[in-house]
C-alpha cells in the first residue's frame, strides 16, 4: 500500500498517532523514518533493528496486529505501518504522522544549499574589505574560514558577527592616534549597539585579527586584550603593555634619548606600549638578542654591563609592547637573534619568530637541547607538541625524550655568546 493519502482526505489525530507510534520502544522506528525522510530518502521499505528486546518486539507485534515473534531482529515494513496508520484513522501518511510526533521534518539538503550559500557570501563580503590586501587580514580571513569558526557562527545563528568585525577593523584609527575612540563609541558605529564589543563573538574575532596584525598570540587574558584594543587606537590602560630591554639604542625624542641613556650605562629598561606609540623608534642596531627570560637581562646586565650587545626579552609570549619594539627592529634593518625555552610554547614562539621577524635561531638546534638535557632538574613537557621547521631533529628528540629545559637552566652558555659578541663589537 502506498504511503500516501488514498482518495479521500483525512487529518491528523496526535492522541491516535501517539498511542501508536510514541512508546518508547518505537522511538527507533520514528528516529529512522525522521531521519529518512530528512535526507530525501524514499519511504517505501523495510526498516530493521537488530539485538530487538522483548518489549520492542511486543510493541511492533501491536502496531502491526501480528504476533511479536522471538528473534531479535526485528524488521518493519514502512507501508504496512502508514497503511495501520489510515486503517485507524490515525494519519494520513508516515510524513503527518512523524511530525505531530516530533514537529516539521526538516529538509537537510536544502539546509546545506542554504548553509553553503551563506557562507559564500559571507565570505565574500569579508574578502571585498578595503583590507583585503593586508597580509595579516587576508591570514584572518583564511584562518576563520578554515578551521569552522565561520560554520560554527553561522549555525549558531551569528553570522552577521563575522561582516560587523571586518567593519569594526576597518574603522579602527590610526595607530599613530592611540585612544581616539573607545569601545562603545566604535561599537554603536558599526552595530548600533555600544555594548556589542563587550561580550559575545564580536570582540573575539576582532581580536583575533588584532593578534595577527600585531604579531602576538590570541589573547589570553584582559590585558593582552586590552593591550591589543590600544595597539589598535582604542583607549585604555597604555602602560600595562611593557617590554624589557638592555643596551637598546635608538634614534628618536625622547625615547631614544632614555635608551641611549639606560644603555650607555649598561642598565635594563622597561618600554611601555604607550610611549612606543608616542613616539616611534628607529633603532640603530644591526644585531638584536632576544630572550624569554628577565633573568638573562639580569645576569647580563650584571656580568657585561655596556659591553653586552642589545637585548630584548619576551618575558613567556610576546606582549604588544614587545612585538611594536620587534617589529620597529626589523623595519630598521636589524636581524633578530631569537632564544626560547626549549618546550612546546617556545618552538612556537620561534616559528612565529621566524615567520613574522625573519629570526635566527639562537642555540636552538638539536645538539643545543641534547646538550642541556645532560643537567639535573629537567622538566617534563606539556600541552600541544609543536615541530621545529629550522630543525626538525629538535622537535623529534623533545618527543622522545619527554623533557623540556627553560632558558634560565641556559644563562652560562648564552652569557657566553653575548659576551664573544660584545668583544667583536
Amino acid at each position: 500500500m502506498s504511503t500516501s493519502v488514498p482518495a479521500r482526505q483525512m487529518s491528523v489525530d496526535p492522541a491516535k498517532v501517539q498511542r501508536m507510534l510514541g512508546s518508547p520502544e518505537l522511538s527507533w522506528l520514528v528516529d529512522r523514518i525522521r531521519g529518512r525522510l530528512e535526507r530525501g530518502e524514499p519511504i517505501d521499505g523495510t526498516l530493521t533493528l537488530v539485538g530487538a528486546t522483548p518489549s520492542q518486539r511486543r510493541a511492533a507485534g501491536r502496531l502491526l496486529g501480528r504476533h511479536p515473534g522471538r528473534s531479535t531482529t526485528l524488521s518493519i515494513s514502512l507501508p504496512a505501518v502508514a497503511a495501520e496508520l489510515w486503517r485507524a484513522a490515525a494519519a494520513p501518511n508516515l510524513i503527518s504522522a512523524v511530525e505531530a510526533l516530533g514537529g516539521p521534518v526538516r529538509n537537510l539538503a536544502a539546509e546545506r544549499a542554504a548553509g553553503l550559500q551563506q557562507w559564500g557570501d559571507v565570505l565574500s563580503e569579508v574578502r571585498a574589505s578595503p583590507l583585503a590586501n593586508q597580509p595579516w587580514y587576508a591570514e584572518w580571513v583564511d584562518t576563520i574560514s578554515r578551521d569552522g569558526t565561520m560554520t560554527r557562527l553561522l549555525r549558531q545563528g551569528h553570522g552577521d558577527s563575522i561582516g560587523q568585525a571586518a567593519a569594526v577593523l576597518e574603522r579602527l584609527p590610526s595607530t599613530t592616534e592611540p585612544g581616539s575612540t573607545d569601545l562603545p563609541t566604535l561599537a554603536a558605529a558599526v552595530t548600533g549597539n555600544e555594548h556589542a564589543l563587550a561580550d559575545g563573538p564580536l570582540p573575539g574575532l576582532v581580536l583575533r585579527a588584532l593578534a595577527l596584525r600585531e604579531g602576538v598570540g590570541i589573547p589570553n587574558s584582559s590585558e593582552t586584550e586590552q593591550a591589543l584594543w590600544i595597539a589598535a587606537g582604542v583607549a585604555g590602560d597604555d602602560v600595562a603593555s611593557q617590554v624589557l630591554v638592555l643596551n637598546l639604542r635608538a634614534h628618536g625624542e625622547p625615547v631614544g634619548r632614555w635608551l641611549n641613556e639606560a644603555a650607555g650605562g649598561g642598565q635594563p629598561f622597561r618600554l611601555t606600549l604607550r610611549q612606543l606609540l608616542a613616539a616611534p623608534v628607529q633603532l640603530a642596531e644591526p644585531d638584536i638578542y632576544v630572550c624569554s627570560s628577565s633573568a638573562l637581562v639580569m645576569a647580563a646586565a650584571d656580568e657585561l654591563g655596556a659591553t653586552c650587545p642589545p637585548l630584548i626579552c619576551t618575558e613567556g609570549d610576546t606582549s604588544v609592547a614587545c612585538a611594536r619594539l620587534l617589529q620597529a627592529a626589523v623595519a630598521s634593518g636589524s636581524s633578530v637573534h631569537w632564544h626560547s625555552d626549549f618546550s612546546w610554547a617556545g618552538l612556537r614562539r620561534t616559528q612565529l619568530a621566524i615567520k613574522r621577524l625573519q629570526a635566527q635561531p639562537w642555540r636552538m638546534s638539536v645538539s643545543d637541547y641534547q646538550a642541556a638535557i645532560t643537567g639535573p632538574a629537567i622538566d617534563p613537557l606539556r600541552g600541544r607538541t609543536e615541530s621545529s621547521p629550522w630543525d626538525p631533529r629538535l622537535a623529534e628528540m623533545m618527543r622522545l625524550t619527554g623533557r623540556g629545559v627553560n632558558e634560565e637552566r641556559l644563562i652560562s652558555g648564552l652569557l657566553d655568546d653575548l659576551a664573544a659578541q660584545g668583544h667583536m663589537a
